[in-house]
């Protein structure tokens, strides 16, 4: 995947020649300048020619890659589920933003020079650069919609290109290089870059901001507690939280500053409750539905998150629950409809025992009720996700058949997207909801009703999410990400 040398009519910017590296800190300086290089010619050359005209040659970059050749059957650690290679082979992979994933690239190609006592190689690939990614992080520069210039964007300039930006690699298709390489990595630099993008668009703040533990719920009324919690630990000098941030890149580092709301919110609205590691508390309002729950979780995958959970409410199923129990999933009905194409319905989703751990201590810790009387709060069991938020007006005889049949506990429109999702990309993923209704038997969500319940049970329900996160973090980054997760021919990057 090393770039030939370009024809004469190509401009492209002079960099170094592909070298090997035993120091993982010194591969991802290298990859930062490569990076950066093409980042800042392609800017350059942009601007020029928002200027002064086309340069009457092709104006192109690349992207840097990693590149690993191993000859060693050898099994490195069982009990491993990534960090090393399976077979021998030439496996690849293209970068993006090192400076926003250095410690994970870092930590990543360690473990492969650790584990098989060979060198990387960092040079450039033969992937270009679109544009579009490159100027996305300077403020100054944009690109102007097709035909607002006087010249035509991709006849001087390389476009995102859909045909090379896709999920074959997670989705197990038997991705490879154009040279033959495997991949290293579940995602291109080029999906990576969509992703980046869209992340941007539609929570409004940069991915900068995101943290790696990741709270997905479907209601306003739990931004306004997790606002809350985070100016109580932002005065605790000793909590480890560092700052808060909102839509819009608005940030926060004291308790009693100002938090501007936007005057417009994004589709899916992100805050942050940061620490320095980076490894602090992200949670999105992806509002009601599986296509939403796709969206959000499509694009912060590319991010690597340690874990997500979706923490949201859902209609009892069981005439023994009440308003504002707890559902702790086990299994899931998908009946979403959203991922069938990338991951049929047949395909289990397993629960994850560190994650269902550390979500009923976190009950238990919350509650105060351990054993035997967490039964009084807490159900354990399947959850139902539809794609259809009015299932209650269809003829029950169907609906209510196959959810007793699938022994389902809970309905809601997010949970098991967000779980196959999470199986998908080899994220860890959990569910805890509440019950807000039960329209089985006649307890319709109603505006006094849910005010009642939103009051007593929302704060308790966001604080056991945190807890558990708070919980996991405290794990080996090992221990969470689970051997279940990974498939038959796995990247060796996590």
């Amino acid at each position: 995947m090393n770039a030939p040398d370009p024809p004469p009519e190509m401009l492209t910017p002079a960099l170094p020649a592909p070298e090997e590296f035993r120091d993982p800190r010194a591969a991802v300086q290298r990859l930062c300048e490569l990076y950066d290089a093409s980042v800042r010619f392609l800017t350059d050359q942009f601007s020029r020619t928002l200027r002064n005209g086309p340069p009457g040659r092709r104006v192109r970059a690349f992207y840097p890659e990693v590149r690993l050749v191993t000859s060693s059957f050898g099994i490195i650690d069982s009990r491993l589920s990534f960090g090393y290679l399976a077979q021998p082979g030439s496996y690849a992979t293209t970068i993006t933003r090192p400076d926003l994933f250095g410690n994970y690239l870092e930590q990543q190609i360690g473990l492969l020079i650790q584990n098989h006592g060979v060198p990387v190689t960092i040079g450039c690939s033969d992937t270009p650069m679109p544009v579009h990614f490159a100027v996305a992080n300077d403020a100054a520069v944009t690109v102007p919609q097709d035909g607002a210039m006087d010249f035509t964007l991709r006849d001087v300039f390389d476009v995102p290109d859909l045909a090379t930006t896709h999920d074959d690699i997670v989705n197990g298709v038997g991705f490879r290089y154009p040279d033959g390489a495997m991949p290293l990595a579940a995602f291109t630099a080029q999906r990576i870059d969509y992703s980046l993008a869209r992340l941007a668009h539609y929570t409004a703040t940069a991915a900068d901001h995101f943290q790696n533990h990741v709270l997905f719920t479907n209601y306003q009324f739990y931004v306004e507690e997790f606002e809350a919690y985070a100016r109580h630990v932002l005065a605790d000098p000793d909590s480890g939280y560092t700052a808060f941030v909102g839509p819009g890149n608005r940030e926060i580092t004291a308790p009693d500053e100002a938090l501007p709301v936007p005057a417009k919110l994004p589709q899916m609205p992100s805050y942050h409750l940061k620490r320095a590691d980076g490894q602090g508390i992200t949670l999105v309002n992806i509002g009601v539905g599986p296509s939403n729950a796709k969206t959000a979780t499509d694009h912060i995958a590319v991010l690597r998150p340690h874990a997500w959970l979706m923490v949201g409410h859902c209609a009892g199923l069981r005439n023994s629950q009440r308003l504002g129990d707890f559902v702790l999933a086990h299994a899931y009905l998908r009946e979403d409809n959203v991922l069938d194409a990338d991951l049929p319905v047949w395909v289990p989703i397993p629960a994850l025992a560190e994650i269902q751990i550390a979500l009923q201590d976190a009950v238990a810790q919350v509650t105060e009720l351990e054993g035997y009387e967490l039964k009084r709060i807490m159900r354990t069991g399947t959850v139902a996700t539809i794609d259809n938020r009015n299932w209650e007006l269809r003829d029950q005889s169907g609906p209510v058949q196959r959810l007793s049949q699938s022994r389902a506990v809970a309905l809601d429109m997010e949970s098991a997207t967000i779980a196959a999702n999470g199986f998908r990309f080899r994220v860890p993923y959990g569910t805890l909801l509440c019950v807000s209704d039960k329209p089985l038997h006649g307890e319709l969500k109603l505006p006094g009703m849910a005010s009642d319940f939103y009051k007593t049970q929302v704060g308790r329900h966001l604080m056991i999410g945190i807890r558990a996160m708070e919980r996991l973090r405290e794990m080996p980054l090992e221990r969470i990400h689970s051997r279940k997760l990974r498939s038959f021919e796995e990247t060796a990057f996590l």
